[in-house]
């Protein structure tokens, strides 16, 4: 094929067809594979069409964790998934940590909640970005750009929750900044779980738990689990 420069033709490999300068691909339109799971099918069917618009190549769709498991396995990593977190037999949140854990290294989270607990819980599993499913064309095409060179994206409606982190008032209306540990173990302990089925959940010694929540009642200034769970929720940080 001929050297690419300023007014030289392309040739196609193997096709034999010239193509003018203007017609040379950018990079970024070069084609791209993508997996992307939800249950609903017109939606999916809606977001497989506008990626394809957007360059991608093959689009392989799944509609529940197994099959994007299935899928996933049978592809290795794809350049990019979309996925939406409420599958009907499992966490989106889930498949996200194992994806990325696979090599995946480009993951968008299409979802229906902008709760902040939810947003977080995406970035935290391994996401580069967050879109509502009813963000507009436009949104949607900007964060899967985004992502697609290498950035991290969340809608502009969730943007507003990121901003303040990980930090919950405490008792003197303080800002104190939690650990993502610190932040498990406080969700765990609002649904209700003892601290030795905390440390089940999370791989830890009871004693260890007992510590984090000693460690989180000085930075909120109480020691009542209570309490505790209250100002989290009240600052958006567990659900």
């Amino acid at each position: 094929m001929a050297a690419v420069g300023q007014g030289t033709p392309v040739r196609t490999a193997g096709a034999g067809t010239v193509l003018p300068p203007a017609m040379v691909p950018h990079p970024r339109e070069e084609l791209f594979t993508v997996l992307v799971v939800d249950d609903h099918p017109l939606l999916r069917e809606a977001i497989s069409a506008r990626l394809r618009t957007m360059g991608a190549g093959t689009v392989h769709e799944a509609a529940s964790v197994a099959e994007a498991r299935i899928r996933a396995q049978s592809t290795g990593p794809c350049d990019l998934a979309v996925l939406d977190l409420g599958l009907p037999d499992g966490s989106g949140l889930d498949l996200v940590t194992e994806l990325r854990s696979q090599g995946w290294n480009r993951l968008v989270v299409l979802a229906s909640s902008d709760d902040p607990y939810a947003v977080r819980s995406a970035f935290q599993a391994g996401a580069q970005a967050y879109l509502l499913k009813s963000a507009s064309a436009a949104i949607v095409t900007d964060g899967v750009k985004r992502v697609l060179d290498g950035g991290v994206y969340a809608d502009p409606t969730v943007a507003p929750l990121l901003a303040t982190g990980t930090r919950v008032p405490g008792t003197d209306n303080t800002p104190r900044e939690l650990s993502a540990r610190e932040v498990e173990v406080l969700q765990l302990v609002a649904d209700g779980q003892s601290n030795k089925e905390i440390g089940e959940a999370l791989n830890l010694s009871a004693l260890t738990v007992k510590s984090h929540l000693s460690r989180i009642g000085r930075k909120l200034g109480t020691g009542d689990r209570a309490q505790m769970v209250a100002l989290a929720m009240r600052a958006g940080v567990i659900r």
